[in-house]
């Protein structure tokens, strides 16, 4: 007897079954990490551009003053 905290099986999974929420499960989670280092990946580009441009800016402000 299932209680309110215990959820009910009332049918069997296979083993197939299994493997295949298992492995759907899997590919959920890569998707999202594959997402979230490109998205890091993207915002640590976007800073690296931005000091680039920064430091070429102060480096031609430095040129012209002497």
């Amino acid at each position: 007897m299932a209680s309110e905290n215990e959820p009910s099986n009332p049918t069997k999974l296979s083993a197939r079954d299994k493997a295949a929420i298992t492995d759907a499960t899997a590919k959920a989670i890569m998707d999202a990490e594959v997402a979230a280092r490109e998205k890091k990946t993207e915002k640590l580009k976007a800073l690296r551009l931005q000091q680039e441009a920064e430091a070429a800016s102060a480096a031609a402000s430095g040129k012209r003053g002497h």
